[in-house]
């Protein structure tokens, strides 16, 4: 139970290496980090001291929990090299987009399988983390739960929903900062310098973040708190839906999701 592996210390596996670390889940020494290169080892090694191996096979044996952060062209490599050092009551936590649950069990039928999704939020212990399981795997996700709320916050979902979480809760950083760097040109027009600008605009996104997580609201509430009759908020508001801000979001998340549908 105290002793995990993390195969893949790319800056996904950093941040949940970090998280693990630092929290009173598991001792650094316990924690082993599987990976290829000896940069990304030699860093978690001297940020975290945690254990670091370039032996896959000897990393894995006698340990319970196992969590593949590899990328999705990597898995199958992965689970070939480790299936017949795999022992049934190892638990694999998959971080690979777009795999199902039966498709790692189609390589390693006898291990229960966790599948999580966090973003890159984990950096700084925000991620939003998406957690799906079969039935009988309930215990173990008590426990992978435990794990990921050290890097933010995690949400139990249905597996049928994964694909939607990716793009919601993983790509959903990506649409935010491009609507955050869209804000600081339009504070640069308006002649801030540009650290100003985004400045203002980080601090904002942060403060408008909150209000909504904090206080419970619909987005729509705390909005009608700064839109005065005829001033210029509503002004904006509504000019940027005549332009279809709305409707451009909803169709980006909506492509987004019909792509990763089709990615194998």
């Amino acid at each position: 139970m105290n002793r995990i592996t993390i195969i893949g210390g790319g800056n996904l596996g950093k941040s949940i290496i970090s998280g693990l670390a630092t929290s009173d889940l598991f001792e650094a020494k316990n924690i082993t980090v599987v990976d290829k290169s000896k940069y990304n080892l030699r860093e978690v090694e001297d940020k975290l001291g945690v254990t670091t191996s370039q032996d896959i096979i000897g990393a894995i044996q006698g340990v319970q929990w196992v969590i593949l952060c590899v990328q999705p062209r990597q898995l199958d490599t992965v689970l070939e090299e480790i299936k017949e050092v795999l022992t049934s009551d190892q638990v694999l936590i998959s971080t690979v987009t777009g795999t199902a649950i039966a498709e790692i069990n189609a390589v390693v039928p006898n291990n229960k399988v966790v599948r999580v999704m966090p973003n890159t939020g984990a950096a700084k212990k925000l991620s939003m983390t998406c957690i799906c399981a079969n039935d009988d795997v309930k215990e173990e996700v008590v426990m992978v739960q435990k794990m990921f709320d050290t890097i933010g916050e995690t949400l139990l979902i249905e597996e049928r929903l994964m694909q939607a979480a990716t793009v919601l809760g993983a790509s959903g950083i990506a649409f935010f900062l491009r609507f955050l760097r869209a804000m600081i040109q339009g504070g640069i027009q308006m002649g801030f310098h540009p650290h100003e600008a985004q400045v203002i605009a980080v601090q904002t996104a942060i403060g408008a973040a909150k209000l909504v997580a904090e206080n419970g609201t619909h987005p729509e509430r705390e909005i009608d708190k700064v839109t005065t009759p005829q001033g210029c908020t509503i002004e904006g508001l509504n000019e940027m839906e005549h332009q279809g801000l709305s409707s451009s979001v909803i169709k980006g998340v909506m492509a987004s999701y019909e792509k990763i549908n089709t990615i194998k």
